[in-house]
């Protein structure tokens, strides 16, 4: 009976302990964000879930993961210069969301052609 007790014990301790650890999200270090690439948000419709980034390399398309788009006009700064899903951080709004990169160093009439091929 005293193992059981003492197994059961020892579970639900490992249970809590592991539910308990949770990557936060809500703060970001600027020190590091600051090193990776700028760019500045020209286009996000809020029925679509892509959105267009402005950067010294070109436009890139984005798509939304977890349902946060950044705002028009916002800075954003992350590695908009490789396909893949990764993080990246608004500044303006001092958020760190995860989205999608899906065609990157376009030029403006390319990113127009593709952001009316994706949402519309």
């Amino acid at each position: 009976m005293k193992k059981i007790f003492t197994l059961s014990i020892l579970t639900i301790g490992l249970v809590m302990f592991f539910t308990g650890c949770v990557k936060n999200r809500e703060y970001a270090d600027e020190s590091y964000w600051l090193t990776k690439e700028r760019g500045e948000i020209v286009l996000s419709d809020p029925y679509c879930q892509y959105f267009v980034v402005e950067t010294n390399n070109g436009y890139s398309i984005l798509r939304s993961y977890n349902g946060y788009k950044p705002y028009e006009g916002s800075t954003v700064y992350g590695n908009f210069s490789n396909y893949g899903t990764r993080d990246f951080y608004d500044r303006s709004n001092g958020v760190v969301y995860t989205s999608e990169v899906i065609e990157y160093w376009l030029t403006y009439y390319d990113a127009q052609n593709a952001i009316n091929y994706y949402c519309y």
